[in-house]
């Protein structure tokens, strides 16, 4: 009855917007795109300020074959849609098109700003990680056509060598890469953290020295300054612990690694009070830190805020548990993790 209402409405008035909207608007939701589509378009020719309009018009152009008219028309509509339900359709529906015609680039560009609207979407997750990981597979080719026995190259290989759990080999990729060039940006931190994992202690007594060498380098290197804070602090060097934290906040204030070690620097000095507001932001700026809650409750427990000490501690239950589940995903696909959680001696097993 609509549609007939409609249809004898612009019988009588040919240029009304809103009945050609509507009309359109009503045939595609019945998923009758081939009728809907030039309703909308005549919407909009009328009003070109119709942002919904043309995203539906893009979407029904997409549904029925025209994909340059679509992907035009999705790219207008895309940045101006406000409400979010329709925003992640129109761009799902764009990056299909832009990954159809292996437009890498822009498809990441419309699937970064959907994980901005939402997050936790697995849709918008699944989708971003395709295109993320096809990326990354180009670059890699790449690099081994134009480049393949460059610093450059050995670097990548190491990563990915670490991402399959192969840190030997990775190590042994990033040595090579730093003999060919001393000074590449990355590559000091980058195999100070294999060593850091390795199992022969050597390696891991000589990551030390891998950290100094990539602030040597680049002296605003904050991580360095962190995990050369966090070796302090197992040795109980607790001045120079206090120190390099205190620097890496500095360098880089938002920074949840830095309030926490310096967090857990102030602990050791007795120093809880100070410690508090530390952890607080730490577990502000990352919410997935199990350790943080651990010394949160803690440090709550000994300020005689039980409650809170409780809460964070079901929290740092909850979330220990999620790593291992997480932990597990990992093993089965045969990965590492692209950022291992460091253990702490600290926290019981």
């Amino acid at each position: 009855m609509a549609e007939r209402e409609f249809s004898a409405i612009l019988a009588l008035d040919p240029d009304n917007v809103d009945a050609h909207g509507n009309l359109g608007v009503l045939l595609f939701f019945q998923g009758d795109y081939a009728k809907a589509a030039p309703e909308l378009r005549a919407a909009l020719q009328l009003q070109p300020a119709l942002t919904k309009i043309q995203a539906l018009l893009g979407m029904c152009e997409k549904r029925t074959g025209e994909t340059t008219r679509a992907r035009a028309d999705l790219e207008a509509a895309f940045p101006q849609l406000q409400e979010e339900k329709l925003r992640i359709e129109a761009g799902m529906e764009l990056i299909e098109i832009d990954y159809g015609a292996n437009d890498l680039d822009k498809a990441a560009g419309v699937a970064s700003a959907l994980r901005q609207l939402k997050p936790a979407d697995p849709d918008i997750l699944y989708t971003a990680h395709r295109i993320y990981a096809d990326l990354a597979d180009e670059a890699m080719l790449s690099m081994a056509m134009l480049a393949p026995d460059s610093a450059r190259m050995h670097q990548l290989t190491a990563h990915e060598m670490a991402r399959a759990g192969n840190t030997a080999g990775a190590i042994a990729q990033y040595r090579r890469a730093l003999k060919m060039d001393p000074r590449l940006p990355g590559a000091h931190f980058e195999l100070a953290e294999m060593l850091s994992m390795s199992s022969v202690t050597a390696e891991r007594d000589e990551a030390g020295k891998e950290y100094l060498a990539s602030l040597a380098n680049n002296p605003a290197d904050e991580k360095s300054e962190c995990r050369l804070g966090e070796i302090a602090l197992r040795k109980t060097e607790v001045k120079e612990a206090f120190a390099r934290f205190s620097l890496a906040r500095q360098l880089q204030p938002n920074d949840a690694d830095a309030d926490l070690g310096l967090a857990k620097t102030l602990m050791a000095m007795n120093q809880p009070g100070k410690a508090e507001p530390l952890l607080e932001d730490a577990e502000r700026l990352d919410p997935f830190n199990a350790t943080t809650r651990y010394y949160l409750a803690t440090v709550y427990r000994g300020l005689g805020r039980t409650d809170d000490a409780r809460r964070e501690l079901a929290e740092f239950q909850r979330l220990k548990e999620m790593k291992e589940r997480l932990k597990l995903s990992y093993h089965e696909m045969g990965l590492q993790p692209a950022k291992p959680e460091r253990p702490d001696p600290a926290i019981p097993k």
